[in-house]
């Protein structure tokens, strides 16, 4: 059988941490008077945390030195991590379990392409790191999707060519990245928001082992 790779993004993909990404945010623009929902929290979803950070200041029309700026996201990301903390393998969504042992079963290479600094503790918590043969998150790299960077340096670190990887995402920007990176694109979650993907599921349980056979003998 043909030898893939197979990139994972993490949030909304392997499990659902937007949850904790939405209160930490939510916290953090409150605390200095910027209105957040779940609306503006959609629109952080594949940005990276400094960016994410300038699209809420934009949306409050403030200005900060750059030392309150790195203030706040450590604030952020260590209220991120608190929520974290007692994270365990039965949040991670179904079948990805499924589909990552059949992955592992036909030979496949496996890699995490993240924009989270903290992919690794997670995939710890999940008790999932040692099945991914490669992890490129955001202290990896130095552009966020829909940049293709994160998606070609695991390429590269699996030794697979861009045109031999597929991709699952849930995020229109990790989708744009993947199709910019010259890889598959799967997207999961709602079709009409993840049209540019070459494939859409709502979830795992939509995929078949049929399907992922064809595709690693394509």
């Amino acid at each position: 059988m043909n030898r893939k790779g197979f990139i994972f993004d993490l949030d909304g993909v392997i499990v659902d941490t937007a949850k904790y990404h939405y209160l930490a945010w939510k916290k953090l623009s409150e605390s200095i008077g910027i209105y957040f929902d779940e609306f503006q929290n959609e629109q952080l979803k594949g940005v990276s945390r400094i960016n994410s950070l300038e699209k809420i200041l934009g949306w409050g029309n403030k200005e900060l030195s750059r030392d309150k700026f790195m203030e706040l996201l450590a604030r952020k990301n260590n209220d991120y991590l608190d929520y974290i903390s007692n994270m365990t393998r039965s949040e991670i969504l179904p079948d990805v379990v499924r589909i990552i042992s059949f992955l592992k079963d036909t030979d496949q290479s496996i890699a995490l392409g993240s924009s989270s600094r903290n992919a690794r503790i997670i995939l710890k918590k999940l008790k999932l790191i040692k099945d991914f043969d490669a992890v490129v998150d955001g202290n990896n790299v130095s552009e966020s999707k829909p940049n293709p960077e994160v998606f070609l340096l695991a390429a590269e670190e699996l030794n697979v060519t861009p045109q031999d990887c597929v991709v699952f995402e849930d995020s229109i920007a990790g989708v744009k990245a993947a199709n910019e990176a010259g890889m598959m694109s799967i997207g999961i979650g709602d079709e009409k928001v993840l049209k540019e993907a070459d494939y859409v599921f709502t979830d795992f349980t939509k995929i078949s082992n049929q399907f992922m056979t064809e595709l690693i003998t394509k």
